[in-house]
């Protein structure tokens, strides 16, 4: 086998992302060397490689899925947003600057496919098949002429495309119908079908209805997967947490001790790296939630502030929401705070800050004896350590260099009373050290909260991609989708009117 697939969608969101997981963790089981592929994806959801690039936390989880290295190869381009209207590109791994969405798509975009298009020609030379995930949807036809990542990749590579719609949110066989429309002859006869994704109740009531698209589009679908809950992997944008879904709705178990342990999310503005807090979520008794209101920090037994890719911007808005002035009562009241990343640098005593934000010389909350200086050059790398006397590993992707002054020393940053913060993403997935860390907090918390010894979220994590396999076995045609990826879109598909503009 030497093919692949792209994995298209009616719409973000749709279930590109994890449908191209299951196909991985299915493939991989078969016996297939597979590997997955983004092109172009917009994410404050980033990972480091072993190599110190950074890509989507989202192919990186797909890479596992496939039970491979994840690399550069896998997301050569990234984006992301510090505004509305521009964002930091990240080529091949390294920030290569900031532009707005007017100047990528004028001309940036379409430059980059030569890049793009090496990289999957390497990773098809390598594997016996590569999964290629879609952004948005193909049919976004203002961007059609500079697209590397829909339509541009499928027709560059020659793939089939699947679209996935998700019939949970309406509207499925009008999405699938104008999406196949509006694009061009051409696209059109790479568009293989569709597969449905989170659907309830009786299928044999949603047959009629796929008879009937089929006999509009000449297309088949591939799948119905049903509406299963906790399947989501690191999400690229947004408040869903993918493990502590999972989690909370397997394991609402009893906590181990006597208390439980109640963990609130400050939502800083651009919060890049939110999947940190999925590993506190998977033990039995801690309660995660996002809070954006003071009053939300008060029945809090530890309070995180997440990364972030404005640090100054979520300075501004802790003290705008007054979570700033709440942050510093729990801090006086000796009640525990963590920082990491971004939330970090603004706990510290001052930032400088003139390549992120521009803002210069700013005051921190005052929280840590910490100087932030931000960098032009990136530090991305995968540390590893110890800490409250256990092994702990993490990865880095931050400008800001942050300088000491005292406290206690705490990975790489210090602990200052029940104030925690570290430049450390990931350092919680670590299971003895976060067990250790969960037993601090309630400790000074005055919790009676003991975590369970036994929980593993790496063997989570490998279960939940298990499931996603599960379901592309159990509920698509994997005969077809196998044709489809050694073999290509079917001939003769007809041209569904009018096409693209």
């Amino acid at each position: 086998m030497s093919g692949g697939l792209l994995v298209a969608g009616t719409t973000s969101d749709a279930g590109k992302s994890v449908v191209t997981a299951g196909i991985c963790r299915w493939l991989v089981r078969r016996g297939v060397k597979v590997a997955p592929f983004k092109a172009q994806n917009m994410s404050l959801n980033s990972f480091v490689t072993r190599e110190g690039a950074e890509i989507g936390r989202a192919q990186a989880m797909q890479a596992q899925a496939a039970r491979v290295e994840p690399t550069a190869l896998m997301n050569p381009v990234l984006l992301k947003p510090g505004s509305d209207r521009s964002s930091q590109v990240v080529l091949m791994g390294k920030p290569v600057g900031e532009m707005s969405a007017r100047g990528y798509h004028g001309g940036r975009q379409q430059a980059l496919l030569s890049t793009v298009t090496d990289c999957l020609a390497e990773l098809r030379s390598t594997y016996d098949a590569v999964i290629c995930e879609g952004a948005g949807s193909p049919a976004e036809i203002n961007l059609r002429r500079t697209d590397i990542v829909n339509m541009g990749i499928a027709r560059a590579a020659r793939f089939p495309v699947v679209v996935v719609g998700d019939i949970d949110r309406g509207g499925v066989f009008a999405s699938f119908f104008g999406t196949t429309a509006l694009l061009s002859a051409e696209d059109q006869s790479l568009v293989a079908g569709y597969l449905v994704n989170k659907f309830r109740g009786d299928v044999s009531l949603l047959e009629p209805g796929l008879d009937m698209l089929q006999g509009l589009t000449g297309r088949r679908t591939y799948g119905v997967l049903p509406y299963t809950h906790g399947l989501g992997i690191d999400e690229e944008d947004g408040l869903r947490v993918s493990m502590r879904g999972a989690v909370r709705e397997s394991a609402v178990s009893a906590p181990h001790g006597q208390d439980v342990l109640r963990v609130a999310v400050c939502a800083v503005p651009l919060m890049s790296n939110f999947t940190d807090v999925d590993a506190l979520a998977a033990e039995p008794g801690v309660v995660v939630r996002f809070v954006d209101r003071p009053d939300e920090l008060a029945d809090a037994d530890l309070v995180i502030v997440p990364g972030t890719r404005g640090t100054v911007r979520a300075l501004e808005w802790l003290r705008r929401r007054g979570l700033a002035d709440a942050l510093a009562r729990r801090a006086a009241d000796g009640r525990p705070v963590l920082g990491i990343c971004g939330g970090f640098q603004l706990l510290g005593e001052h930032i400088d800050d003139t390549v992120e934000s521009r803002a210069g010389s700013v005051a921190g909350l005052g929280l840590l004896p910490v100087r932030v200086r931000f960098a032009v050059g990136k530090t991305l790398a995968r540390p590893t350590g110890e800490a409250l006397g256990e092994p702990v590993d993490g990865y880095e992707i931050h400008h800001g260099v942050a300088e000491v002054l005292g406290g206690s020393p705490f990975l790489d940053g210090c602990r200052a009373g029940s104030v925690w913060g570290t430049h450390w993403h990931g350092s919680l997935e670590s299971d003895g050290f976060r067990r250790a860390f969960l037993r601090e907090v309630a400790a000074v918390a005055g919790r009676r909260f003991v975590p369970a010894p036994d929980t593993s979220f790496g063997v989570l994590r490998e279960e939940q991609l298990d499931r996603l396999g599960d379901l592309i076995e159990e509920h698509a045609d994997t005969d077809g989708l196998l044709a489809l990826i050694e073999s290509g879109a079917p001939a003769g598909l007809p041209f569904v009117p009018p096409g693209a503009p």
